[in-house]
């Protein structure tokens, strides 16, 4: 659709109208030229709204009345809302435009907080969490979809280091001054960007053909199924291997439909997709381990922890911007090798080091190459197939990602909460 058609292009510096707010005409510029400010506020909030229960998992769980392993399920929510819904409303954006998108997204967002606030009971929040999380997924969905480029891509991934950073610290101040519950309305703040992004919103017709609910299910139970695989392995895989062959059985009688195989048959986005979840898991993994490793290896107390996490971040945030934009420079064969050589660095430094500025170190390399893959493989994802299917594509990446943040909650409890 045209709202999404030839991303790239939008980014260069070619002569014409397009370069300017509006055009001879007096129309509005297309949705590829929405400033990178309201796309990074639209986007980067989330990552704060999701990181914020960090080092406050003990005062959810008190208010509850639940141990602090049964607290991780609103991290686990969240991340499952994510890894769901960010296909599902890319279709939803594929299919009707931006601006449906941005309404649906914000009464998500301003509803879920709404419930979070006044929840007497942790099903009550997890509800009001999953509500967030779609909003959040949403907004994200647009962010990605009108980025156009891995320098644009890296302002807004680069947003989301910077905010995820602050995220545990923030959670932690407003926890001690007010309460847990508006640590979990500072995602709320990506709505302030939606009436501006939507000003440069198009008319978009409908997209073509039925909506393959069936895919669109299977694929969303076949998630739900691997995000449960550290909880519950046995039923979990066993519920993955039946839905997993069910898609693969759907996608063969619809090519064309909710995951379109000619994806499943590039390489280029199969291997961004895998090397996102990955180095996801290890980014969420180590951003909810390393805080108690502090902790018990080095002594750190929780405010000196909340800093430490966050300069390093906001160094590791800083330097994934760099790699986005000099990775049409370096091709993809070099981004991939820099990413997957500093994963494996992140994790060799967590399990071996004891002192703080060590583990610190691994945190930081942990956020450099996962806020770099969002940046820079989403681009890789999004270029494997044809103009039609890029939100798709975004979407199915996005939820691989995602995923990473369902796995790294459940490994943290396995590993240290358990």
């Amino acid at each position: 659709m045209s709202s999404t058609a030839a991303p790239a292009r939008t980014a260069e510096p070619t002569p014409g109208p397009r370069l300017h707010p509006r055009s001879r005409t007096g129309t509005r510029p297309r949705t590829g030229q929405v400033p990178i400010f309201w796309l990074a506020l639209l986007a980067a909030p989330v990552a704060a709204g999701a990181n914020a229960p960090v080092l406050i998992l003990p005062d959810m769980a008190r208010s509850f009345g639940v141990a602090t392993a049964t607290a991780t399920w609103m991290v686990t929510a969240f991340a499952w809302a994510m890894a769901a819904g960010t296909p599902l409303l890319a279709a939803l954006l594929r299919r009707r435009g931006l601006k449906p998108l941005l309404r649906l997204s914000t009464a998500f967002v301003l509803g879920g907080t709404a419930l979070v606030a006044v929840a007497p009971w942790l099903p009550v929040a997890l509800a009001g969490r999953v509500a967030q999380s779609l909003g959040g997924a949403g907004l994200v969905a647009a962010a990605m979809n009108l980025a156009g480029s891995a320098r644009r891509m890296g302002v807004i991934s680069s947003g989301f280091g910077v905010l995820g950073a602050a995220g545990p610290l923030l959670g932690a101040t407003l926890t001690d001054a007010v309460s847990w519950r508006l640590a979990f309305a500072v995602s709320a703040v990506a709505v302030l960007a939606v009436p501006a992004v939507a000003r440069y919103a198009r008319r978009t017709p409908p997209g073509e053909g039925r909506f393959d609910a069936r895919g669109a299910a299977l694929l969303i139970a076949l998630a739900t199924s691997l995000i449960l695989l550290p909880s519950t392995p046995l039923p979990a895989a066993a519920a993955a291997l039946v839905t997993g062959l069910l898609l693969a059985l759907h996608i063969r009688r619809r090519p064309e439909g909710f995951v379109p195989v000619g994806l499943l048959r590039s390489p280029l986005f199969l291997i961004s997709a895998a090397l996102g979840v990955t180095l996801s898991t290890t980014y969420f993994t180590l951003l909810f381990t390393v805080p108690s490793l502090l902790q018990d290896r080095a002594g750190w107390s929780k405010g000196a922890i909340g800093t430490g996490q966050l300069v390093t971040l906001l160094v590791a945030s800083a330097l994934s911007w760099l790699l986005a934009a000099g990775s049409a420079r370096l091709g993809r064969t070099a981004v991939r090798a820099t990413l997957v050589a500093v994963g494996a660095a992140a994790v060799t430094l967590a399990v071996l080091a004891d002192s703080g500025p060590l583990l610190l170190l691994a945190a930081g390399a942990a956020a450099f190459t996962a806020t770099g893959a969002n940046a820079t493989l989403s681009v890789h994802a999004a270029s494997a197939g044809p103009d039609s299917h890029r939100p798709t594509a975004i979407g199915l990446f996005a939820l691989s990602y995602q995923l990473g943040g369902a796995f790294g909650p459940g490994i943290t409890t396995l590993l240290v909460l358990g």
